[in-house]
């Protein structure tokens, strides 16, 4: 892992590229018309539509860049070569919460693929960070802002 790296799997890869397409074909055609009518409507001094359409043009660019950059830095996990006998990002980990008795699951995922309602988690939050580089049958004391959870890993798969 070299600094400045982006880990995603395959499928976060390509949903960032269809995203940025998106914003480069479709969004970008839309921003110009709505310039263009504003524009048409007379004094772009005193336009609030001009100067609104403008704005959301700026911001379509910078999320462009943003995701070019992310694109350019991002390295793709072949889930095959990732080991399991350890927690690393793109590890699909069972846990059992050792206060309540739940038995719960996340993937380890970087921060722009994490879903919480899909339980994919962000190594760099912290129950992601806490849980990387421990072992099947350790527990685990992650301190959040709410408390401290102990978790015992159950089981660590790709």
């Amino acid at each position: 892992m070299g600094p400045g790296d982006i880990y995603l799997s395959r499928e976060g890869y390509e949903k960032l590229r269809e995203e940025l397409d998106q914003l480069k074909t479709v969004k970008r055609r839309e921003l110009s018309k709505a310039i263009g009518e504003a524009r048409a409507h007379g004094d772009i001094s005193e336009n609030a539509e001009y100067d609104a359409a403008k704005e959301a043009q700026g911001l379509n660019e910078k999320k462009v860049m943003e995701l070019e950059t992310k694109l350019a830095r991002a390295k793709i996990l072949e889930e095959e070569g990732i080991p399991t006998d350890e927690v690393l990002i793109g590890a699909t980990v069972k846990l059992k919460d050792m206060e309540t008795g739940e038995e719960l699951s996340y993937k380890l995922v970087a921060e722009e693929e994490a879903d919480f309602a899909q339980n994919k988690i962000s190594v760099t939050s912290p129950v992601g960070s806490g849980l990387l580089n421990h072992k099947e049958g350790e527990t685990v004391k992650i301190v959040i802002p709410a408390g401290t959870l102990r978790y015992k890993v159950l089981k660590i798969s790709r």
